[in-house]
């Protein structure tokens, strides 16, 4: 295992928090990260709020010391809350505390980043959003305020689908599933409910027992196994839940933190669920055996970690916390094959199987490979026994 610690050029003595953070897959095959942060200048005693771009190298598993690209926003808009980037790479939106929703369309080569920032008119005067997801297929985005209120709009058009003023007491975390069917929420009074995201009708509500508060949901990635997960808080005890969605029947759980979870997150292929705890541990989890791969004691030592999310190319997790900043670590799991790897052991079975059989043949005494001149000498012994092989049957005609 080896982390990486961001730390940027600042102003001398400026006290820096980094609120948000996330992976953004460009079309080039580039992964950047892009940070949420705020600085304190001592020198004015102010607080500025900004959105910063960072390349990511992948032999090193670091990000760069210097960002890309940077935004500032206005003293009004407050803080960032959250982000989530379009699965295209080419757009994000960040809430803020007081400026409701922005969004970012991200432009240019690596070394040429601009960002072009826009309003979202139907997020303007939203308040704070606790929660923003983007559906796999990036066709729709939904986001989940402090106050209570669902909005699903179309992407791009902003057309709006849903606008739910009373869906919770207050968000706590969404997810949509892999096929973009349904959308699934929780609320910070412990319950959580399945949504019918083309238009916003609630299915159900997930059966919980009395001691039990659901806090984090998540959808299974891989396409074979329908499944989602979800943090329950159990009396004093934390386990990881696990949801059927072609019924919506919990099928089991299991303990993997000791602490409370705070962050949950999935790799794209579906290979892998990661949870961050209350206290800065993170663990990984093969969702295959729901046995953990990889355990991190103390990485944000003794604060909640606020973003975890798998690199879309890499076995490498960002995490950000407001004290500890933005890491990112290597994980130490069974390496994946690679495209070219794929190739070439076939390439091997085909040209082994060519040897096989060429071996075969030449050892063989088969229909392919018979003795001619023998059978050449013994055929007029044959033919003298039998008779001529172009007359008629020796035997004649048989009375059947």
């Amino acid at each position: 295992m080896s982390s990486f610690r961001f730390s940027s050029p600042m102003e001398e003595g400026a006290g820096r928090s980094v609120k948000c953070g996330s992976w953004i897959r460009r079309p080039e095959n580039v992964n950047l990260v892009v940070l949420g942060l705020t600085m304190t200048r001592p020198s004015s005693y102010s607080s500025v709020a900004a959105i910063e771009i960072f390349s990511f190298d992948p032999k090193s598993s670091s990000l760069s010391s210097s960002p890309l690209v940077r935004h500032e926003f206005e003293e009004s808009d407050g803080d960032p809350i959250t982000i989530a980037v379009h699965p295209s790479g080419d757009d994000f939106i960040c809430s803020t505390s007081n400026g409701g929703c922005k969004l970012f369309e991200v432009y240019g080569l690596e070394t040429k980043l601009k960002l072009l920032v826009k309003q979202v008119p139907p997020l303007q005067d939203a308040g704070p959003q606790k929660c923003l997801a983007f559906s796999v297929d990036g066709s729709k985005f939904a986001t989940g305020g402090v106050d209570g209120h669902l909005r699903i709009l179309e992407w791009p058009s902003l057309r709006i689908i849903v606008d739910e003023g009373r869906a919770h007491e207050s968000f706590r975390d969404m997810d949509f599933s892999l096929d973009s069917e349904f959308l699934a929420s929780t609320s910070t009074d412990g319950s959580a409910r399945i949504w019918q995201a083309d238009d916003g009708i609630p299915l159900m509500t997930l059966a919980r027992n009395s001691d039990e508060k659901i806090e984090l949901c998540r959808f299974s990635q891989d396409g074979t196994k329908p499944f989602l997960f979800c943090a329950v808080q159990k009396g004093n005890k934390a386990v990881t839940a696990v949801y059927d969605i072609s019924t919506w029947n919990k099928i089991g759980h299991k303990r993997l933190l000791i602490k409370p979870a705070s962050i949950m997150s999935v790799s794209l292929d579906g290979k892998y669920l990661a949870l961050g705890s209350t206290d800065g541990d993170i663990c990984v989890v093969e969702v295959n055996k729901m046995e953990i791969s990889h355990w991190i004691k103390e990485l944000h030592p003794g604060e909640p970690i606020a973003s975890l999310e798998f690199c879309p190319s890499q076995r490498v997790v960002l995490t950000t916390s407001s004290q500890s900043g933005a890491m990112v670590t290597k994980l130490n799991v069974p390496a994946d094959w690679k495209e070219w790897q794929i190739y070439l052991m076939l390439l091997g079975l085909f040209l082994a199987s060519a040897i096989v059989f060429y071996v075969f043949f030449q050892k063989s005494d088969s229909f392919w490979n018979f003795p001619l001149a023998r059978e050449q000498q013994a055929r007029p012994k044959l033919d003298s026994f039998l008779g001529d092989a172009q007359s008629e049957d020796v035997f004649g005609p048989l009375d059947m």
